[in-house]
């Protein structure tokens, strides 16, 4: 069974969005790319001992949640690539509320018993607003450690921990087991960001995050912590438009131990989710152990590549 062309024909079938031509050609698009994150649900499912025909409600409305999380988010950063380009701001932000309208929408046709429609559309209802919450914080660019995590767990974690918790509910988990995979959601999604953040920051040229002053965790921890090459990198981030310059902030970037220390942040996640599962009565607990592998894997690689010690400085 293909859950992303099952996906497909659940949203296609939504009053309203039968008729909203644009609406249905972005999400057959991205769900022909076949993204990742919409399989949380079934992952999760498959977990607790259900079986990926359950889990399609969700990985409809989650991939209506990514959608809409991704079109504020392209706003946001200004991104060169994002749809809002191409059919406008108005009609990108009218297209993000009607994404959220419609992953609700998914949920309460999922036919499932009132308790579990009810504990699902509370968990999205509240996965949006401080999703919201995090968008919000992002921009206002954090300037300490205690800031960014605060703007993670808003942000990033929301949206994992709902994918994988939704899953479970369908595939008729307990609650014990449901809120554990909530919790490995949540560290994931963290896990997820730290990722992110060193792959923006070391990508050429130079994105969003850099262009924009904002403060990803290896450049905060570059421009916050007390190192030798402070200076050097805080006058390097001025004119990172220049790629010598941006190579050589990079390199600031591995050399003050700002890549170590996201990494070693990544994998103090990553065991911590561990635990969890290993504590959690899941019928194919193999499922989400493999998910926690593959985002710690390329970790892995760039230990190789870079040859460092990961460090344990916590930014101040």
């Amino acid at each position: 069974m293909d859950i992303y062309e099952q996906a497909i024909r659940r949203f296609s079938g939504i009053s309203g969005v039968n008729a909203w031509k644009e609406m249905q050609t972005l999400f057959q698009r991205i769900a022909t790319a076949r993204p990742y994150h919409w399989s949380l649900p079934v992952q999760a499912c498959e977990a607790v001992g259900g079986t990926p025909e359950q889990a399609i409600p969700a990985v409809a409305a989650v991939g209506c949640s990514h959608i809409s999380i991704i079109l504020v988010d392209d706003m946001l950063d200004s991104d060169p690539r994002g749809e809002y380009r191409r059919i406008g701001a108005p009609a990108a932000a009218n297209l993000a509320c009607a994404f959220q309208a419609a992953g609700l929408e998914m949920i309460v046709h999922s036919e499932r018993k009132p308790a579990i429609l009810s504990t699902a559309l509370a968990s999205f209802n509240k996965m949006y607003l401080v999703t919201a919450l995090g968008q919000y914080w992002d921009v206002q660019c954090p300037g300490d450690e205690d800031a960014y995590w605060r703007m993670v767990q808003a942000k990033s974690s929301p949206f994992f921990s709902v994918a994988l918790k939704i899953g479970a509910l369908l595939g008729g988990a307990s609650n014990e087991a449901t809120g554990k995979l909530e919790e490995i959601g949540r560290l994931y999604g963290e896990m997820i960001q730290i990722h992110d953040d060193l792959s923006d920051t070391m990508v050429i040229p130079a994105g969003p995050d850099w262009l924009q002053g904002r403060s990803p965790l290896p450049i905060l921890f570059a421009q916050t912590v007390d190192h030798p090459e402070r200076s050097r990198f805080l006058e390097l981030r001025r004119d990172v438009a220049d790629e010598g310059a941006l190579c050589e902030a990079q390199e600031i970037l591995i050399r003050c131990g700002a890549v170590s220390y996201c990494m070693h942040q990544l994998l103090h996640r990553y065991q911590a989710a561990r635990e969890t599962l290993q504590t959690a009565e899941l019928a194919r607990p193999e499922s989400i152990e493999n998910l926690l592998k593959e985002v710690v894997a390329p970790v892995w690689k760039l230990f190789e590549e870079i040859g460092e010690t990961h460090s344990q400085t916590p930014i101040p």
